[in-house]
């Protein structure tokens, strides 16, 4: 690769930056952090990759979520785990709907950093800078804690190893086994109208299990029912924290960001000339590009040109993000381009961030505008004949009230209840369900359209 190392991007114009104001502190932090080990490995992200591959030619589902920024005051084994059990509920859904794999991708273990519209944050005559994640600093509204603190960064990866490390245990340990599939039921939406429609779909699952059982296939035999893959992703923002976990892969030579799985370009960071673009081109992970309604079919093809030069399957994942009100105009833009350029990628629809509104004082989205952008991502890709991928979104465990609607119709006057996000809002463990069985419904369509046409072309 011509002219690229891990800290090229410094000689780049940036954006999305904190301002620290010890740079030597900062300097010594990324020295000592290069020392520290990867924290995923360059076989997983292959790994990763190769199901992307398969899931760019029609051939599965991408499921990315998680938080919208970790916090380190939420850091706990009981937050991990009712995420990754609501996570899997939604993919097991998925999967036996579509009945195709679902690739499980969690913005965790890594997603601290946070862009911002403003550089500063205002209450009454107070004016500091603006909160950019727990990795640089607080979201206490004092000076001392919105000063970028380059140690946060250390804590960061700490905290990034322990979550990793449970969650490589969940996964591989027998907690996703499928004959556990009842047990991931969460106590507060065990009596919900999507607590019902799981219940009876694990009750089928089960069934199935018996059967398979009966005739000799059981999770000691066949590892698939009792492990699963997941991996962790996050927004590559703080480039000096990316540059100090890239290493060299021994087996291929390769550069690859040990920071996570797969890491993305946000809508803000993503100029062609600038630091992110370029970082991101070097490395060998799968990457994500995030798509708002700015982009142009012109700008996204220089940098799928950009980042995946050698049109690779699996590569790079589009992330739609246009908001309910926009989507049917500018998608179907993009994936003509993409489709006239012969280009391989995973088209996956990200239904939060083009759909933020302010209610009662609070941040919020409509439960039914994030209906309605899924809705229409998929309707368009079935105009166009091609996959609609993915879906990524933010989401939580918890029985918060960030996101108004949904079948327990959370009202605007409720969100101060338990409102708890460092930053955006997320959907509670009730409404991502709820949202997985509308997928899920939007794939069995999708896969029914698609057998037909193959049955009419034989």
């Amino acid at each position: 690769m011509t002219n690229w190392s891990p800290n090229s991007w410094r000689s780049k114009p940036i954006s999305q930056v904190p301002a620290y104001p010890d740079q030597a502190a900062l300097a010594e932090v990324e020295a000592r952090m290069a020392t520290y080990p990867p924290l995923v490995f360059a076989g997983e992200a292959r790994k990763l990759k190769k199901q992307l591959a398969a899931v760019a030619d029609g051939d599965g589902f991408l499921m990315q979520g998680g938080d919208c920024a970790e916090s380190f005051a939420e850091h706990g084994a009981d937050n991990i785990r009712d995420f990754f059990r609501v996570f899997l509920q939604m993919a097991v859904v998925l999967t036996f709907a579509g009945s195709q794999p679902v690739v499980k991708v969690g913005r965790i273990a890594g997603q601290f950093a946070k862009p911002r519209s403003s550089d500063v944050e205002k209450k009454g005559d107070v004016v500091l800078p603006s909160y950019r994640g727990d990795i640089i600093n607080g979201i206490e509204f004092d000076e001392a804690s919105r000063i970028p603190d380059p140690a946060r960064q250390e804590m960061a990866y700490r905290q990034s190893a322990a979550t990793l490390n449970l969650l490589r245990a969940f996964a591989q340990g027998g907690f996703a086994n499928l004959e556990n599939v009842h047990k991931w039921m969460l106590g507060f939406i065990s009596d919900s109208p999507q607590g019902e429609r799981y219940q009876a779909l694990a009750d089928r699952i089960s069934e199935t299990m018996d059967f398979m059982r009966a005739v000799g296939i059981n999770a000691e035999s066949h590892p698939s029912l009792r492990e699963t893959d997941f991996y962790t992703s996050h927004e590559a923002l703080l480039l000096g924290y990316e540059e100090a976990l890239t290493r060299i892969d021994s087996t291929s030579g390769d550069w690859y960001s040990t920071s996570g799985h797969m890491i993305w370009i946000g809508d803000r960071t993503r100029q062609p000339d600038h630091a992110h673009v370029e970082y991101c081109r070097g490395i060998k992970n799968p990457l994500g590009l995030k798509c708002g309604p700015s982009m142009t079919p012109d700008g996204l093809i220089e940098l799928i040109d950009l980042l995946n030069p050698q049109n690779e399957a699996g590569r790079l994942t589009l992330i739609a993000r246009f908001g309910a009100d926009k989507v049917g105009e500018h998608l179907p833009k993009l994936i003509r381009a993409v489709e006239k350029e012969g280009r391989k990628v995973v088209w996956s629809c990200d239904p939060m961030h083009g759909n933020t509104i302010t209610a009662a004082g609070y941040k919020t989205r409509p439960f039914d505008r994030i209906l309605k952008e899924v809705q229409t991502f998929f309707d368009v890709h079935r105009a166009e004949g091609t996959h609609p991928g993915g879906m990524h979104i933010e989401m939580t465990g918890k029985n918060v009230t960030e996101c108004t609607g949904g079948a327990r119709a959370i009202r605007d006057e409720e969100l101060q209840d338990r409102y708890h996000t460092h930053c955006d809002p997320r959907l509670n463990a009730d409404q991502s369900l709820e949202l997985a069985f509308l997928v899920a419904e939007l794939l069995k369509k999708d896969r029914a359209a698609h057998t037909m046409k193959e049955a009419v072309g034989a």
